[in-house]
């Protein structure tokens, strides 16, 4: 299947996502003035969900930015955030997250960063969010047992299992990072399988090539093993992170006006979604954070209303970053154009 054909079945798949959400919001027979509804919720805690998914973006591109400068590759805190937008845009455009993390490495070597480096970068990102995660939400969890036990009864086995996986990829990180001739067995056989398909014109070549961006990437890994408080303000970023995102759910539950469930309740539920979520593979986890916010967020949000809750939650958490990420995009196409053209256009006044 062609890239652009996947591209446009994922975007299929999003939009009939985001109808299915429209439908439950305003197809509601217990809440006939949808409309009137959504617009008398709190502009404050509004702009407060937008602010809690400010931060969410902020705190990742600020453990790239401090990353890169101890690397010795310094770059501007606005690159920082391009790269940990790209990263979200792809990653919730494409099945599983599998597009964000090689866009991240692609535009970080446009700027000269090896690709080991990049690597490692967002290696060290992604175990750091899954540990902190982790950790934050079976915190949560303990100091809140009996509620979460009356709250997700049913739909506990999905929250074991999202535990169980989300815990399993620290470790699993951990050895791909530590353990160097298991990471190039890895790649040795994956380029003796392109070989074998006619994928890798040159094994040999690839293998040489793999082998010095490892170089790079386990020296950037073990030079930052001996600055263990870099890694500690790598985990404290990654914390505040997720509690950016996290929190999202306390703005829009009290911007609809709803009161009777405490806050550090309302972030329990939300980690334990994050948890029970995130490994489906499918654009954004879509489907899975629906069904979940429906089924976690039952009777806390009254009248009606957890359809359009659901809306303006996914909106801050999931949409707004694909309507950025994509303008984003077009105008880097455009610009892209325009230096094509220019430069096509010096070549003909040269000739």
């Amino acid at each position: 299947m062609k890239s652009s054909t996947r591209k446009v079945l994922n975007f299929l798949f999003i939009a009939a996502t985001m109808a299915m959400v429209i439908i439950l919001a305003f197809g509601n027979s217990e809440l006939e003035n949808a409309w009137q509804v959504l617009f008398t919720l709190n502009p404050y805690w509004l702009g407060g969900a937008v602010l809690c998914w400010f931060c969410y973006l902020f705190f990742d591109a600020c453990g790239y930015h401090l990353f890169l400068k101890n690397q010795n590759h310094r770059v501007k805190m606005r690159f920082a955030l391009f790269i940990s937008m790209i990263g979200f845009y792809y990653g919730n455009i494409t099945p599983g997250a599998s597009g964000g993390q090689p866009m991240q490495v692609y535009y970080m070597k446009k700027r000269d960063i090896p690709i080991g480096i990049g690597t490692s970068a967002i290696s060290l990102k992604f175990m750091s969010n899954q540990l902190m995660t982790v950790t934050i939400a079976s915190v949560l969890w303990i100091c809140n047992a009996t509620f979460i036990a009356a709250q997700l009864d049913g739909v506990m086995w999905a929250v074991i299992i999202g535990w169980i996986i989300n815990f399993s990829a620290v470790p699993l990180i951990l050895l791909i990072t530590l353990h160097r001739p298991f990471v190039q067995s890895i790649v040795a056989f994956f380029v003796r399988m392109g070989a074998k398909f006619k994928l890798i014109k040159k094994p040999d070549d690839a293998m040489l090539r793999m082998n010095a961006i490892l170089d790079t990437y386990h020296s950037s890994v073990l030079r930052l093993g001996r600055h263990p408080k870099q890694i500690l303000v790598q985990l404290v970023l990654s914390a505040l992170s997720m509690l950016g995102l996290t929190c999202v759910v306390i703005c829009v539950y009290h911007a609809f006006g709803e009161v009777g469930t405490p806050w550090y309740q309302l972030l329990t539920l939300a980690f334990l979604l994050f948890l029970s979520a995130s490994y489906t593979p499918l654009p954004g986890a879509s489907g899975a954070q629906e069904g979940g916010f429906l089924a976690f967020y039952r009777g806390l949000f009254t009248s009606g209303t957890i359809g359009l809750a659901l809306l303006v939650w996914r909106f801050a958490t999931y949409y707004l970053f694909i309507i950025i990420g994509a303008v984003m995009t077009i105008a880097m196409q455009l610009r892209s154009g325009k230096k094509t053209e220019a430069a096509a256009s010096s070549e003909t006044k040269t000739d």
